[in-house]
């Protein structure tokens, strides 16, 4: 069966001090699942990585993981996924979880998820992808970041057009299915039911 949609979903291959960001993990994988959607992730089984995937799995969705081989050589495989891709460098991981996704979203994490969140949406400003990138703020996590990235609009090193090309929020449901909706899989009323 074809997913509705399909999400990358960057986040931590740590769980964080806070139970909160297990819960938003757990949340976001199983949303997925039970919309009819495909989770496309880092392939990975610690943190919330490992849970966003087995919560999206245990809600019936198709789960993408895409992992470089170092990574693999180091246990760190979700062995679990529907589809594990084992590539050779974190290039191609990220290019082809950009090329599986309808939309991106990052929830807390560390430096390889901001990367990650940043070239997605950076790929998007250029015109490389027309796909919604979202960022999941839960608990005031990014409030740090979205402030410097104002700062920096403030400061004329960004345009505001750029700032809207990033959905935040700080709900699982409400953000999703935003970043659905304007991926174009889904109608707005059948949206109004997620």
């Amino acid at each position: 069966m074809t997913p509705a949609f399909s999400i990358c979903v960057y986040c931590g291959s740590r769980s964080g001090n806070d139970t909160a960001f297990t819960e938003v993990a757990r949340a976001t994988g199983h949303w997925i699942g039970a919309h009819g959607g495909q989770l496309v992730y880092g392939g990975g089984r610690n943190g919330l990585m490992g849970v966003v995937a087995d919560a999206a799995l245990a809600a019936g969705a198709r789960v993408t993981g895409i992992i470089p081989a170092s990574m693999v050589e180091k246990e760190w495989a979700h062995t679990g996924c529907t589809d594990l891709q084992v590539v050779d460098t974190m290039h191609e991981r990220k290019r082809r979880m950009a090329e599986q996704a309808d939309a991106f979203v990052a929830l807390p994490g560390g430096i390889g998820t901001l990367e990650e969140f940043f070239e997605a949406w950076t790929w998007r400003q250029l015109g490389y992808h027309d796909k919604p990138v979202g960022l999941l703020n839960l608990n005031g996590y990014y409030d740090s970041l979205l402030a410097f990235l104002r700062g920096s609009v403030g400061q004329d090193f960004m345009a505001p057009w750029q700032m809207d090309l990033i959905r935040t929020g700080d709900s699982v449901p409400e953000l999703l299915a935003g970043l659905v909706q304007d991926a174009g899989m889904a109608p707005a009323a059948q949206l109004a039911n997620l």
